[in-house]
């Protein structure tokens, strides 16, 4: 009768959506702010996955992580966002095995990005690591192909010139306000929400209009403060919101509300306003829209701006994947290594068994037989025999699953993990 409570086999898996495909309502809704990835690790833990990483950017929101089946990390995104499964399969993806290692390395390194050259997803994904690894969900795999991420994203960033300029939504949003704003540094600017995004912006502003006309709000005073300290800029309470969005000929809006917090009902204008909505999700209602004057650019739109920066860093994107190929190959060679490596232990051990059985009959068959010859010789031929098995699960041709599997069969030897 056949054993069938044997383990199924993990796979490792790459699963999320990205601006590829779902616009910026859709990404909202499974965008994971950080109680939510804290919740998604814990569910994780309790479900018994072995390990994986969470980000969640304004451009995406993935899972990489080892499951039975790809459902088991998309029911982790549906089940804490407002996200369905019925949507996540319009427009949601899955990668498995070597697939989601290609994948990582190439969001990783600004190639996925929205705005490529966008280096910022690196630290994300930095973080994400970090939050896992404090509850216990890193495994050896995992563990170095971030590193190796990390290490193709840093030589990337040294070796090309992918990031040349400056780079990111942040970037192109004051692009995009120098482009259509006229005497920009005689313009009141509002920047509501001084998170990263935010706080990117404002110092991007600060560097290339020249205005001094910039005030700061965020929920949480002392964070705007802190910035507004930094480059001299005044703030205001979160409570005057709606007097100073009176004052403003650009709004500049990046904060990490769940709900709209700016619609047309708060907007008393007079005159000709820009409003950028850098949200996920969205923190600016459409109808805004329905006021006269008022223009109003959401990130997908400005990622779809191209300029001589942008095209000049196309042409480094070749550089850049013969760097990620380079560290990805040493990857692939270690997984593969680490694969058989038990194998290959395991045939060591079975020979060396055999060795010790033939030298015991013959010490009691050759009355002056000679021990340390014949342990050097047979450890000689011991070694050049798991070499030659060795080197043949190394090669690139040869399928390791199948090749592992007829080593152990006939060498009747069992590994205690594959």
């Amino acid at each position: 009768m056949e054993n069938n409570t044997a383990p199924k086999p993990h796979y490792f898996y790459a699963v999320g959506l990205s601006y590829k495909k779902a616009d910026a309502v859709i990404r909202g809704s499974f965008s994971l702010d950080a109680k939510a990835k804290t919740r998604v690790l814990e569910q994780a833990q309790s479900e018994g996955i072995e390990s994986l990483i969470v980000t969640s950017t304004c451009n995406r929101t993935e899972i990489y992580g080892f499951a039975e089946h790809p459902f088991q990390l998309i029911k982790l995104i549906c089940e804490n966002s407002n996200g369905t499964v019925e949507a996540f399969q319009q427009v949601g993806f899955v990668y498995k095995n070597q697939e989601a290692v290609n994948h990582m390395f190439r969001v990783g390194t600004g190639l996925d990005s929205q705005i490529l050259g966008d280096f910022e997803i690196i630290s994300q994904i930095k973080t994400s690591f970090n939050e896992s690894k404090s509850f216990g969900l890193i495994n050896t795999f995992l563990d170095r192909l971030i590193n190796a991420v990390l290490q193709a994203s840093k030589r990337i960033k040294t070796d090309t010139e992918i990031s040349s300029g400056a780079t990111s939504v942040s970037f192109a949003s004051v692009q995009y306000i120098i482009k259509n704003v006229e005497n920009i540094g005689n313009k009141n600017i509002l920047l509501f929400g001084t998170g990263k995004i935010g706080r990117n912006t404002c110092e991007n502003l600060v560097k290339h209009t020249k205005n001094e006309h910039i005030t700061l709000i965020n929920r949480t005073k002392d964070k705007a403060e802190k910035l507004a300290g930094k480059l001299n800029l005044i703030v205001k309470d979160y409570s005057e919101l709606h007097l100073e969005l009176q004052k403003a000929d650009v709004v500049v809006v990046a904060t990490g509300a769940q709900n709209p917090t700016i619609d047309k009902a708060i907007l008393n204008l007079k005159k000709p306003m820009l409003i950028l909505d850098l949200s996920i999700p969205k923190n600016v209602h459409e109808n805004v829209q329905d006021l006269e004057g008022v223009t109003l650019i959401h990130m997908d739109h400005l990622s779809q701006m191209t300029d001589e920066t942008l095209e000049k860093r196309k042409s480094h994107i070749p550089a850049a994947e013969a760097i990620i190929e380079d560290i990805k190959e040493e990857f692939l060679t270690w997984t593969k290594a680490r694969k058989f490596a038990p194998t290959i232990h395991a045939l060591k051990e079975k020979l060396n068994s055999i060795k010790e059985g033939e030298l015991n009959f013959q010490r009691k068959k050759i009355s002056n037989f000679d021990e340390e010859q014949a342990e050097l010789i047979s450890n000689r031929i011991i070694q050049k025999i798991t070499n030659h098995f060795a080197n043949h699960l190394k090669d690139d041709n040869t399928m390791v699953d199948e090749s592992i599997e007829w080593i152990e069969k006939i060498f009747q030897i069992e590994t205690v993990a594959k």
